[in-house]
């Protein structure tokens, strides 16, 4: 069940934004708990702010390289593991 306040005349438009809605929970927090293991993390208030906004440009990050084939959590253990790696990825965004 959905509360909305779209018109129930136009399922279509209810159905869009309910696959908008899943498309961002299954891309980002989904991948966020997966690549960083944010559901387990015990920070609280500003930590756990700070920490979110960290993972977020991480895994942004890591979305942008193309260089590297594998999984997000794959490219974060090697950029924690080669410094060359994680040179090139913060290079490449600016940082």
């Amino acid at each position: 069940y959905y509360v909305t306040s779209l018109d129930n005349t136009k399922p279509e438009e209810i159905a869009s934004a309910i696959r908008q809605h899943w498309s961002i929970e299954n891309n980002l927090h989904c991948q966020l708990d997966v690549t960083f293991p944010e559901d387990y993390s015990r920070k609280v208030k500003n930590a756990a702010r700070n920490f979110s906004v960290a993972t977020k440009m991480a895994l942004t990050i890591l979305k942008k390289d193309k260089t590297t084939k594998g999984s997000m959590d794959l490219k974060r253990l090697k950029a924690g593991w080669d410094e060359k790696y994680l040179s090139q990825l913060l290079q490449e965004n600016n940082f």
